[in-house]
């Protein structure tokens, strides 16, 4: 019997989060940084889940659910585009492509949440992102994207790693990863939604507002972004290969190569910044991790999983083909939360 994973309810919310100059220059930082792509241009899946989108879990909910408040009644393309939002790198390891993230990566604020939340003292900063969502758009309920020993989003698909988390099979292999978002606007709509009791129990919203954050385990939490205020109707088809480009000014402009597809100004956006960190227990396991003397492999990771899948009779003795059988492992381990009554 597969053991299920603790799902931390723990969290901290942070307001303010920064000094007040401080959060100001990440809002620079944002516009010197320069365009940003969108996070849908992440490669397909090749062998496991082959030809599916890297978080399809998440994508296909969405669309059969139409998000949290079930407004399915939109276009199938309407619905895409509303999740298809932007996203660019600051850090990532020892790699820094954004000057002047530093403070924000390193900080001993956030690591100290971080103790404190995972009850692990040894902690390891791993990266810091950017996410843009302009008018209409939208973050469909998921769970962030784990780690386990030698199996990163790096080298396999995402959607695998999240299965893995959710089946529990694999605890004693995961990396315990903090996150903390933060938020520089004022943002009409796109609150941050997430379940702290799990996907049965009721969710709740945190407003955003400039210079605020949350500090949490959101590759165990469910989360979203509920829909940023409209300013555009109908809302443009984000596809890839756009990008939003800031123009000064505080406008900021969509574009398809040099065609100008809109444009908005700052603080009808919503901008974040995504911090994350491993947490662990000891120095000792740290240099275990870094060693990849522990580290799993994909072709046990399936045989587990199917050997699951067997005892819960949802296969036979015949591993069904790639795609077939990303599609049952999302729905036997990944189970969402359920549409809310819409506000509107």
């Amino acid at each position: 019997m597969s053991m299920q994973p603790h799902f931390f309810n723990d969290y901290a919310t942070l307001d303010p989060f920064l000094p007040d100059e401080e959060a100001h220059s990440l809002v620079r930082l944002c516009e010197e940084f320069g365009s940003y792509g969108l996070y849908s241009e992440e490669g397909l899946n090749d062998g496991i889940g082959e030809g599916l989108p890297q978080r399809f879990d998440a994508a296909f909910n969405f669309i059969k659910t139409g998000g949290r408040f079930g407004r399915s009644r939109e276009d199938l393309a309407i619905l895409a585009g509303r999740t298809n939002y932007f996203r660019e790198t600051y850090a990532y390891g020892d790699s820094i492509t954004a000057p002047g993230i530093e403070s924000l990566y390193y900080s001993e604020s956030l690591m100290e949440h971080a103790r404190r939340i995972f009850r692990r003292p040894t902690i390891e900063p791993a990266i810091v992102y950017a996410n843009i969502l302009l008018p209409g758009q939208e973050l469909a309920l998921h769970t962030d994207v784990p780690e386990f020993r030698g199996m990163s989003r790096k080298l396999y698909p995402q959607w695998l790693l999240v299965v893995m988390h959710h089946s529990g099979l694999f605890e004693e292999s995961r990396l315990h990863i903090a996150t903390a978002v933060s938020w520089y606007q004022d943002t009409r709509g796109g609150e941050f939604a997430f379940y702290p009791d799990g996907a049965d129990a009721p969710g709740t919203a945190l407003t955003v507002n400039f210079n605020s954050a949350i500090i949490a385990d959101t590759d165990s939490l469910f989360h979203g972004v509920d829909r940023v205020e409209e300013s555009l109707e109908p809302m443009p088809p984000f596809r890839p290969g756009m990008r939003v480009h800031p123009d000064g000014d505080g406008l900021w402009i969509v574009r398809d190569g040099e065609t100008e597809i809109a444009r908005y100004n700052w603080d009808e956006m919503r901008f974040s910044i995504s911090w994350k960190a491993y947490c662990f227990n000891n120095e000792d396991e740290r240099k275990r991790w870094h060693s990849h003397s522990e580290d799993l492999k994909l072709d046990s990771v399936l045989d587990r999983l199917c050997d699951d899948l067997q005892k819960r009779g949802r296969i036979s003795d015949t591993r069904p083909e790639n795609r077939e059988l990303a599609e049952i492992l999302v729905d036997e381990y990944i189970h969402f939360p359920p549409p809310e009554a819409d506000p509107v």
